[in-house]
């Protein structure tokens, strides 16, 4: 379709639209309003993405296309338009056009994070052009941010540089010689029965709610939850592929009853069990604020004064893994068939024969992690 005004006030958050007249020439709108105008050519065997500019003056739809008609003569004489502007070219734009490529690369929840980072950790030095970022600018900023941020926005920018280097948009990497920040310690946070009972309670009817609690009942992990289908459910069996799980491996589990009554209505049409339009479960960090909010609430209902200490998804994982190793009996090799930790345990052939063994036991340690968590949580283990 041609990109016109009223396309562009149309396109929604991450779309992006392709005009017909001027092949390469498209419009997208990121997590902000702002849309921008962009062109996707090939210069030099290698696709390349050149943001022109952003909706409003100068830019228009007629503007942007006649300047990318303009840039397309340029690539059509064998020139790269990006490479002409590269000293003056601003990090922000280096940016746009970096995340074009990561994009395609990364996997959805690296993208977000690598995305994020850029955006908003880099924010200070958009406006600044490459050639003039200097190490003592990467470093000032660094020294602003704070705990697992400062590690994933250094990697962040020092992948992009790398990459802007590759493509001749830069000539030297800024970040290099920076301070690397140490690795954070592992967490070791093992929610209370109260804290468990309490986040229990303060689960709404809803999506979010839902896959909070079958984290807590299943111990795995937060996207084999909020991603999974209904096609890897048989029964009371949940089977995730390898495609889905951080080690590749296959694993497969028993549901309880209080799991399976988690499980909503098959929406017509749509094979992921939980979210909404075409992908999995998003919009997580808003719901575990709510979330918070509510079970703060109900704690103050007891006691004025009480604080629900920090806590992430995560920590409902390593919680069930430590109640049921010291609480509840369970072996060491079972609680880690449980979470699909490969270990000296289940590595080689050994594992390979005893899988319906593990499945069996696996079954066993959930109806018991169960029937732990109604006790706190004042519900019957078959609801």
């Amino acid at each position: 379709m041609a990109i016109t005004l009223r396309t562009v006030a149309a396109l929604g958050p991450k779309a992006v639209v392709w005009d017909d007249a001027v092949k390469g020439f498209g419009a997208r709108r990121q997590t902000s309003d702002a849309v921008t105008y962009v062109l996707k050519y090939r210069a030099s065997g290698r696709q390349r993405f050149y943001t022109i500019g952003r909706h409003g003056s100068p830019w228009t739809p007629d503007t942007a296309r006649r300047e990318a008609r303009r840039l397309l003569g340029l690539v059509a004489a064998g020139k790269d338009p990006a490479l002409p502007l590269s000293d003056g070219l601003a990090l922000r734009t280096v940016i746009d056009t970096y995340l074009d490529v990561a994009k395609e690369r990364q996997r959805p929840r690296s993208y977000l994070e690598t995305e994020r980072h850029l955006r908003v950790a880099w924010k200070p030095l958009h406006d600044m052009p490459i050639a003039d970022i200097a190490r003592r600018n990467v470093a000032s900023r660094l020294a602003e941010l704070s705990g697992v941020t400062v590690i994933r926005a250094r990697a962040a920018l020092s992948a992009c540089f790398v990459w802007a280097i590759r493509e001749g948009l830069a000539e030297a990497n800024p970040v290099t010689g920076t301070n690397r920040p140490p690795e954070p310690t592992s967490r070791s946070r093992v929610l209370s029965d109260v804290e468990l009972a309490v986040i229990w309670r303060a689960c709404g009817d809803d999506d979010y709610g839902r896959i909070v609690r079958l984290l807590m009942l299943t111990g795995q992990r937060r996207d084999e939850v909020g991603a999974m289908t209904w096609g890897e459910i048989a029964g009371d069996v949940w089977t995730i592929p390898g495609s889905r799980t951080k080690n590749h491996r296959e694993h497969t589990l028993s549901l309880t009853a209080q799991a399976l009554a988690l499980l909503p209505e098959q929406r017509e049409g749509r094979e992921l069990v939980f979210g909404a339009g075409a992908g999995p479960f998003s919009g997580w960090s808003q719901c575990k604020a709510r979330l918070d909010a509510r079970a703060l609430k109900m704690l103050r209902k007891e006691d004025p004064e009480a604080e629900l200490a920090g806590w992430r998804l995560h920590d409902l994982r390593r919680t069930a893994a430590t109640v049921m190793a010291d609480r509840l009996g369970v072996l060491p090799h079972i609680v880690e068939a449980v979470l699909n930790h490969v270990s000296g345990h289940r590595a080689g052939v050994a594992g390979v024969y005893n899988r319906a063994a593990y499945r069996a036991e696996i079954g066993r340690a959930l109806e018991a992690w169960g029937a732990h968590v109604a006790g706190i949580v004042g519900a019957k283990a078959d609801e």
